[in-house]
């Protein structure tokens, strides 16, 4: 079918005419209108508006929340929409996300300002979730159709939507299946409608037929855009995940504040040290502190030079770069037992430039508090006046200092800037310990350190410590104490089944524990069938969110079974196997890592702050920001900021930080990036939307289930 969207400019007068604005004083260029660099969200409170919502804030775009079940909300109307700054008409937001099609009753004069809005300044719509109907460019889904799951099915990108907004990705969109006993995916596939101008985008095929049916496409009508979007989802989903780039960029033409990447780092914890091994008898790791029964055989877990070679051929054919926090006691004594002899060592030192090393401590002493391991589980021990005795400044020091000297003199790159305490100690660690060790602060200032690792899991979000802040880190659930598979699943068994089943009975402690099993995994198969795939559907959830935070596993996992490579494979075979080349993973070290939080952090607290300003005119974006902010953008390629070029490329766009002194900074978009056109209307209200169709009787609106964490 033909499909073409009529357009002409339209003069600053019809504009005013159109929106019921008062004239202001003429300026040069006044053809184009200022569309300020924002987007309303118009919420009903279902998962799919508040997916679309975290995207935007993960990403750094500012948005403005209309929430429909609010008695005391803003109401919609041309006023709120659009107004005039300095005599050249404004529109107040970039785009129009709607729960659907048409949230609004029949008649209402509130969808009737959004659209005369819309055509107004070329303000595109997306419908988060709605119904397949004729008022949205589809068939209705009983006339060659289908509406209901679709969990397992595997959707495509089209041509078009290759070529649009969904270029980063190579083609294919699993739609998740986690669960047999649950619904987790609901959609209407469909058709486009006699006579509609519609492009599908991404769309699967319609059961019990060889045609494909919409579940994301762009509706062109009336001198409006909307992306309609078929299927529920919530911002967890991996579908979503895969997408959501791309709805926001269609919504946004590729202009907007804010950006987002898909990061993926791994530290290996304890190089050069032996890990203590998971007992299967005992249901404890004899070494550790909080196993009472010490009467297993010691068979610690160390990698070998094999193991070294193993891991470098690993990162060169996935052309990734692995993270190694080192602890130097371990080596000096493997020397001490082995008349001089650490083969470990002396590989891992020759291959030091294949991997990034971060101070992991010298000895992995607890920096915390001083433990009393006479109980279980440990406590602080206290002075005789019933304060905390804590680790000393001087043996921190000592920790930090000793690992440099050892690292200086096996010729090891380190950056002093980078500091991961073992087991993140001398942080808080609930309910032990509620307090960082007040000696950790100053003796961090006297070692430089900048960075400082902690557990995600525990101590999330950055936060400051004496003269570092934190990088929260992800842990992995691929135990520090299994160089085996059955170890680890054995392990997995005794944590996470009843005391029925012969656990330890967690789940029933800790309801809100997720990966509680309804019985325990075969040790033989446990690991690969359900471990792995569940390890790399979080990891791989972490990646597509725009979350930059690295994970973490230990040497052991590198040894003897090598457990860790499959769940690694799966984050980077599955993410290859879905992004386009001009999508890479970003693989940064601790301190570059550090630094992304640190400026989100910032840019973050003064978007909050309402000292953000944006908007564009024409092929101008400005942008003013409060001095020493980082201003964060994704932008067209070719774009340039003063007098050079902006940005990095990524996904078919450039994007990135720069730094703000407090004036305005202008981006010119290429001429390839014209201002959006505007359709005409002489002055006069369009019609009114055709009344909402509500979804038939007998055909449910599904949500998605909850993601499993």
């Amino acid at each position: 079918m033909k499909r073409t969207i009529r357009t002409t400019a339209l003069t600053v007068g019809a504009l005013i005419a159109a929106l019921g604005l008062q004239a202001g004083p003429a300026q040069a260029d006044t053809t184009a209108p200022r569309i300020d660099l924002r987007v309303l969200v118009v919420s009903d409170g279902g998962p799919a508006t508040d997916a679309i919502a975290a995207e935007l804030d993960a990403a750094g775009t500012p948005y403005t929340t209309v929430d429909l079940t609010s008695s005391t909300r803003q109401v919609i109307d041309a006023g709120f929409l659009a107004d005039t700054v300095d005599g050249r008409p404004r529109a107040r937001f970039q785009a129009v996300v709607l729960p659907d099609d048409n949230p609004f009753a029949a008649g209402s004069t509130e969808m009737a300002a959004l659209a005369s809005y819309e055509q107004t300044f070329a303000i595109p719509q997306v419908d988060a979730y709605t119904y397949a109907r004729p008022q949205a460019g589809l068939n209705v889904p009983t006339s060659g159709g289908y509406s209901g799951s679709i969990d397992g099915v595997q959707a495509s990108v089209t041509d078009a939507g290759r070529a649009g907004p969904f270029g980063y990705l190579k083609g294919a969109v699993p739609f998740e299946d986690n669960s047999p006993s649950v619904s987790e995916s609901y959609a209407y596939l469909s058709t486009p409608a006699p006579g509609a101008d519609f492009t599908p985008y991404v769309q699967a095929p319609i059961p019990g037929t060889g045609t494909q049916g919409s579940l994301i496409g762009e509706y062109r009508h009336d001198g409006r855009r909307e992306l309609v979007v078929t299927f529920v989802y919530n911002q967890y989903q991996e579908q979503f995940r895969l997408l959501s780039r791309g709805i926001v960029e269609w919504m946004t033409g590729g202009v907007h504040l804010g950006a987002s990447r898909n990061y993926f780092a791994v530290h290996v914890d304890d190089v050069f040290l032996s890990d203590d091994r998971w007992d299967t008898q005992l249901n404890c790791t004899p070494g550790d502190v909080d196993c009472t029964n010490q009467s297993g055989t010691p068979s610690p877990i160390r990698m070998t030079a094999a193991d070294v070679d193993h891991a470098t051929a690993w990162e060169q054919s996935h052309h990734f770069t692995l993270d190694l926090l080192f602890n130097g006691s371990g080596s000096v004594d493997q020397r001490t037992d082995h008349n001089g002899v650490d083969q470990l060592a002396d590989r891992l030192i020759a291959d030091r430039n294949q991997f990034r090393w971060v101070n992991h401590t010298y000895t992995h002493a607890f920096l915390g508090c001083e433990q009393n391991t006479t109980v279980v589980p440990w406590t602080c021990a206290a002075n005789p006046d019933g304060s905390t005795r804590w680790v000393s400044r001087q043996t921190i020091d000592d920790e930090i200092a000793g690992n440099r000297a050892w690292a200086q003199a096996a010729g090891l790159p380190l950056d002093n800037g980078e500091l991961v305490t073992g087991e993140h100690s001398g942080l808080r660690i609930l309910p032990q310990q509620p307090d960082d060790n007040p000696d950790l602060a100053p003796a961090l200032a006297d070692s430089g350190v900048r960075w400082l690792g902690a557990d995600a899991s525990r101590d999330p979000g950055q936060r400051q410590v004496g003269p570092a802040v934190t990088v929260p880190r992800h842990p992995m659930n691929v135990f520090y104490n299994a160089g085996h598979a059955a170890e680890e699943v054995d392990e997995y068994n005794w944590l996470y089944t009843s005391r029925a089943q012969g656990g330890s009975g967690l789940c029933e402690d800790d309801p809100a524990t997720t990966t509680c099993l309804p019985a325990p995994l075969d040790t033989g198969t446990g690991y690969q069938d359900h471990i792995v795939p569940l390890e790399t559907r979080i990891a791989l959830g972490h990646v597509l969110s725009n979350d930059p935070e690295p994970h973490f596993i230990h040497q052991s996992n590198l040894a003897e079974d090598r457990i860790a490579y499959p769940v690694l494979n799966g984050v980077l075979d599955g993410y290859d196997a879905l992004f386009a080349d001009n999508t890479p993973l970003v693989n940064l070290r601790m301190k570059d890592i550090g630094t992304e939080l640190q400026h989100r952090s910032a840019w973050k607290a003064a978007l909050d702050a309402g000292q953000v300003t944006a908007y564009r005119i024409g092929g101008a974006v400005t942008v003013q920001a409060p001095s020493g902010t980082d201003v964060t953008a994704t932008l067209p390629t070719g774009t340039t900021v003063g007098t050079g070029a902006f940005g990095t490329a990524y996904a078919g766009e450039v994007s990135g930080w720069t730094p703000s002194a407090g004036t305005a900074l202008t981006f010119t978009l290429p001429p390839s990036a014209a201002a959006p056109a505007r359709t005409a209307h002489s002055g006069a209200r369009p019609t009114a939307p055709a009344p909402r169709t509500r979804v038939p009787a007998g055909v449910h609106r599904k949500v998605p289930a909850a993601p499993e964490s």
